[in-house]
């Protein structure tokens, strides 16, 4: 008669967790709207200056969402996700 060799159901470990990916999302969310802000801006007609090219929101808004954008997803990256034991 042969053994029935039973294999205790172990949970997977994943290498992110929740909090992990909900940063992950908010993350590229605020890289998302940074990089919308920064667009536009342009002129269909070369020879007519458009002064909103140097707007507040495209030299400074922008390239901080775009940084804060680029600290969350370290952020999560880097946050290690709690284990149940």
């Amino acid at each position: 008669m042969a053994k029935e060799i039973k294999i205790n159901d172990e949970e997977k470990i994943f290498a992110f967790g929740k909090i992990n990916y909900i940063l992950l999302i908010a993350g590229i969310v605020v890289l998302a709207l940074g990089y919308i802000m920064l667009a536009g801006g342009g002129s269909n007609d070369p020879d007519v200056f458009n002064p909103a090219m140097f707007d507040t929101r495209r030299l400074y808004v922008a390239p901080i969402l775009i940084i804060v954008g680029f600290i969350i997803e370290i952020v999560a990256i880097m946050v290690k996700p709690k284990v149940k034991e």
